[in-house]
């Protein structure tokens, strides 16, 4: 199963200070770790939200919202897609992580949705559709 594991922004995170070269090396360590292990297949850190925008829908009205939001703790400040057997290989790995900040901070697992997941919906022209993007994506 793939899922999306996500780390959670704190006040520190949101104000875009640089995590230390001592975290940079552990995390990038745990990153090693994973990609040997072959579950790592992306992983990237975000800038605070207040270099971001949000699109709100309505209908076919479409509004730019600029950051920074609200509510710290319902934003993401990184993440990676991991392939694992299971939720709880996911759990297990995420314990492993070094702490991402320099104080309390929290990591959410997300598992991802595939094709069959969608049932009858997933029709066999929209699963070739869903190939070809994948295809045409990978290595990217």
């Amino acid at each position: 199963m793939r899922v999306m594991v996500l780390v959670k922004a704190t006040a520190e995170s949101e104000t875009g200070g640089m995590p230390s070269t001592e975290l940079l090396t552990a995390m990038g360590k745990f990153n090693e770790s994973l990609v040997e292990a072959g579950v790592m297949q992306a992983g990237e850190g975000l800038h605070p939200s207040s270099k971001g925008k949000r699109i709100a829908f309505d209908g076919p009205g479409r509004r730019v919202i600029d950051g920074p939001f609200a509510a710290t703790g319902e934003l993401v400040a990184g993440f990676w897609i991991w392939q694992v057997k299971d939720m709880d290989e996911a759990v297990a790995w995420v314990k492993r992580c070094p702490n991402p900040m320099t104080g309390p901070s929290e990591i959410e697992i997300r598992p991802i949705f595939e094709a069959a997941d969608f049932g009858e919906a997933m029709t066999p022209e929209l699963q070739q559709m869903e190939q070809r993007m994948r295809d045409s994506t990978a290595g990217r």
